[in-house]
């Protein structure tokens, strides 16, 4: 797309500007205030630099002679022109440089739980080294057989790893359909499925899962991690020929790397794309009205639509190395979803999995309610990742502060601005959430802050 000149715009900003939450989040979509990005700018396509003069008028034959700048025997050469009066030669002119435009737009972070309907789209190439026959896909790793009723694709593309993984996907919905509203998830060892808590919480009145064949069965919550976004469900009637997922390394991940997303976008079940991990460790938070969470994510461009979370995005070997849970979109009106714009964002495998057996171990079935203790220190504060002036703002606004939480107990409020931790300079609001993450619930840390311009400090018990 170009403008009247035949330029093309300057690309937008890539990267989402979260604010940083850190206590559980319950929320269908967070109210973030994302910060503005700065300028910038490029030359123009067919912008050249100052050259040479005009040719001859009539583009005339020179003489021959001696070539450009040579000295003719015997002739001084020619020193540099003079400057002009009153100083130095100007230098050649610059190319432009053009700013950001007005109508760039700002990134926000939004879960992906279905409220609406639209479309979605499958996607077929080679991934990775050659695997074995049948169910087997890679060293360890049992999957499904590719169905019989569907062309079959060898292991090693990703449709034959969409065939062989798809059968373990389900789509989550309210046992009332009058409810409306979706998410996905996947199928663990013990008939146990793994999806997001901002799917789970919303159906938590009742909810069954339905197989990629159709079938469907109730399902009751085992037990959730808000502060982590993930939850385990129960299937009462399983069926009985379907390969549970394995957990992958994300550790291992690197960025470039070939993944697949599956899950139901805009309740399309079964819907498969494809990308790469665009991004490892990035900053990103979930959630509303001070009930947050911040995640380290994977960051992918496989496309992922709301009806996606909780589903799993697995690797060439369909091992899953994350949860899908959250795309950045180009903002919109309030209460209204976007679809992706390449910028999709999963909780990594290693997180997950530690999650999910601690769920298992020490979840009350049909609860509802986080079972055992978090292993994640959360502070309970939603952030202005938008403030700018050193130091990392709590958002000035109703609800920033989760009530009952580790800040509200240590008298932190709205607008309050951190500027060390532990001792340690917080400059940004990504830097808190990476000084809160390395801590243990139950550590005590002293917190100094600035209120209304006078410096306090304060002791938090995380």
């Amino acid at each position: 797309m170009t403008d009247e000149t035949g330029t093309p715009p300057p690309e937008g900003p890539s990267r989402p500007n979260p604010a940083g939450p850190y206590g559980p989040g319950t929320g269908q979509q967070p109210a973030h205030r994302p910060g503005p990005f700065g300028p910038g700018g490029q030359v123009p396509p067919g912008a050249e630099p100052a050259g040479p003069g005009p040719a001859p008028a009539g583009g005339a034959m020179q003489p021959p002679g001696p070539p450009p700048g040579a000295v003719p025997p015997g002739a001084v050469p020619p020193g540099p022109p003079p400057p002009p009066p009153g100083g130095e030669a100007p230098a050649a002119p610059r190319p432009p440089r053009r700013g950001m435009p007005i109508w760039s737009v700002l990134l926000v972070v939004v879960l992906v739980a279905l409220v609406a309907a639209g479309v979605g789209g499958f996607v077929g190439g080679r991934v990775g080294a050659p695997a074995a026959d049948g169910g087997t896909q890679g060293e360890g790793v049992k999957l499904n057989n590719a169905p019989s009723d569907a062309p079959s694709r060898a292991p090693d593309t990703i449709a034959g790893v969409a065939q062989r993984v798809s059968p373990s996907v389900v789509s989550i919905q309210p046992d009332d359909r009058s409810r409306g509203g979706n998410g996905s998830g996947f199928i663990i060892d013990d008939d146990h499925v793994v999806t997001n808590f901002h799917v789970a919480g919303a159906l938590e009145e009742g909810m069954e899962v339905a197989y990629s064949n159709g079938r469907t069965s109730p399902a009751d919550i085992v037990g959730t991690r808000p502060e982590s976004d993930l939850a385990v469900l129960k299937i009462r009637r399983p069926l009985r020929d379907v390969e549970p997922l394995q957990f992958g390394s994300s550790e291992d991940v690197t960025v470039g790397d070939q993944v697949i997303a599956i899950g139901a976008p805009l309740g399309l079940a079964g819907t498969v794309t494809t990308g790469i991990i665009s991004a490892k460790d990035r900053s990103v938070a979930l959630g509303e009205d001070g009930a947050r969470t911040d995640i380290k994510a994977l960051q992918t461009d496989a496309a992922i639509n709301p009806g996606n979370s909780g589903g799993p995005l697995v690797d060439e070997q369909g091992r899953v190395i994350g949860v899908n849970t959250a795309i950045a979109t180009m903002g919109g009106a309030p209460g209204e979803q976007s679809g992706s714009i390449g910028l999709g964002f999963a909780i990594p495998s290693d997180v997950a999995e530690e999650v999910v057996n601690e769920i298992i171990d020490g979840g009350s079935a049909g609860s509802g309610e986080s079972g055992g203790s978090s292993s994640k220190a959360a502070l309970g504060v939603a952030l202005d990742s938008g403030y700018a002036d050193g130091g990392a703002q709590i958002a000035d606004e109703e609800g920033a502060v989760t009530p009952g939480s580790p800040a509200d107990e240590a008298g932190l409020r709205p607008g309050d601005v951190i500027t060390r931790f532990d001792g340690r300079t917080v400059t940004d609001s990504e830097t808190l959430q990476e000084l809160v993450a390395d801590k243990k619930p139950d550590d005590t840390v002293e917190v100094e802050y600035e209120r209304n311009g006078r410096s306090r400090t304060t002791d938090v018990t995380l």
